[in-house]
């Protein structure tokens, strides 16, 4: 018998069971997993930087992979595609954490490419220049080398410029 999947209120699908810190669903009925960000949660593009960087500190760039998606889709165009290269680039160094190195790369070089084609201000002080440094170079370390050598820096990149 299959399980009939969570669904919210306007019947959109919605998985509801708890999440371990790197993402990962949790067995249904566990008691204990990490802070969820809700559905609905709407920031300011600099609250969204500052959360989103918290988390990525904390080890958690699935997490702030929701809050930078929460960004992208409550934002408007042109900015919309900036929000979506950073939450790619937090998906693939959500995929270096859980330890799947082509889906890291995938997500690394789609979010570049679209980090590449910004063009426009820069809301919150984001360090584009940076993060696409970054992952341009993690994507291509990951490549060669594979993910053993893959450090917590690595999966924290500064959202912001001059940041430390």
């Amino acid at each position: 018998m299959t399980t009939p999947r969570d669904r919210d209120a306007a019947g959109r699908a919605r998985n509801a069971r708890p999440r371990d810190a790197a993402g990962r669903p949790l067995p249904r009925g566990a008691a204990e997993g990490v802070e969820r960000v809700p559905d609905d949660l709407v920031l300011t593009p600099d609250d969204a930087v500052t959360r989103a960087q918290e988390l990525l500190d904390a080890g958690r760039p699935f997490t702030a992979h929701e809050v930078l998606e929460g960004a992208w889709k409550a934002a408007d165009e042109p900015d919309r595609e900036l929000w979506r290269a950073l939450a790619q680039l937090a998906v693939g160094l959500t995929h270096a954490q859980r330890g799947n190195a082509r889906g890291a790369v995938a997500l690394l070089d789609r979010g570049a490419g679209n980090l590449a084609r910004w063009v426009g201000p820069v809301p919150a002080g984001l360090d584009v220049r940076g993060l696409l440094a970054h992952a341009e170079a993690l994507a291509r370390r990951i490549e060669r080398d594979g993910l053993s050598g893959i450090t917590q820096h690595d999966l924290s990149p500064r959202l912001r410029e001059g940041a430390v």
